[in-house]
């Protein structure tokens, strides 16, 4: 099987280890990876910050960036739910009803496409750490996972997963709502990270690192011994 790679742009700039450790797995899972290097950004941010024109500007590139009949799989939660559920008001009876309609059918996040797609759940990975797992506002209301990561997890020598109090409960990230409501954003990272050192893990571990990055910026400003790590590069440990 080849799958197209999508890497959200905060990935690409910020976190380009996960993008490398996400094509070391595909790899071992057996498939052969494209990276198309014109890719950019899925839109997200300008659809759900009003701009609608701009959101449909960026969607048009993805579609043509992703032209081929073929799963195009992504380390996000966020930017996959997105494609899948919204590019269907940027692109319902326009000029590229169909290619939506094929791209969202193809549309995968990394673990959802591991799990239920290739039936790939242990690659070997050893991580002796106590880690703790955010459900992404995104990865559970609009993706629609919740046992996928943690079934991953479960076949990673080492690792001891222990659930916080709460575990639904939005981070606070929600894009731009964390600069447009920074005292509600920061409140509730600051919650979210209370529930995650009562369970006394190590990590907090996610399918999305946008949730982490707004979380981390917090742990780190207030130095709280807790890290955060997506659950591609804990699956890509020891190996």
């Amino acid at each position: 099987m080849t799958i197209d790679l999508f890497i959200p742009c905060f990935i690409d700039q910020f976190y380009p280890e996960t993008g490398m450790n996400m094509v070391k797995l595909l790899e071992k899972a057996g498939v052969k990876v494209y990276y198309n290097p014109e890719q950019t950004c899925c839109g997200q941010l300008a659809f759900n910050s009003g701009f609608t024109d701009e959101a449909k500007k960026l969607g048009n590139k993805f579609l043509t960036d992703f032209p081929n009949n073929r799963p195009v799989v992504s380390p996000s939660a966020s930017c996959a739910g997105y494609v899948k559920n919204y590019y269907q008001e940027l692109f319902h009876n326009t000029a590229n009803h169909l290619e939506y309609k094929r791209l969202t059918r193809h549309m995968f996040e990394i673990t959802d496409f591991l799990v239920n797609k290739l039936n790939f759940t242990d690659f070997g990975a050893v991580f002796p750490h106590k880690v703790t797992y955010h459900d992404s506002c995104a990865g559970l209301r609009e993706y629609k996972l919740k046992a996928e990561g943690r079934l991953l997890l479960s076949k990673v020598k080492d690792l001891q997963i222990v659930e916080m109090k709460e575990r639904e409960v939005c981070c606070g990230f929600g894009g731009s709502f964390s600069v447009k409501h920074e005292a509600i954003s920061t409140a509730m990272a600051q919650q979210k990270i209370q529930n995650a050192v009562e369970t006394e893990a190590e990590y907090i571990v996610s399918t999305d690192l946008s949730c982490l990055m707004h979380l981390e910026a917090y742990i780190n400003k207030q130095k709280i011994p807790l890290k955060v790590i997506h659950i591609v590069d804990i699956l890509a440990a020891g190996w």
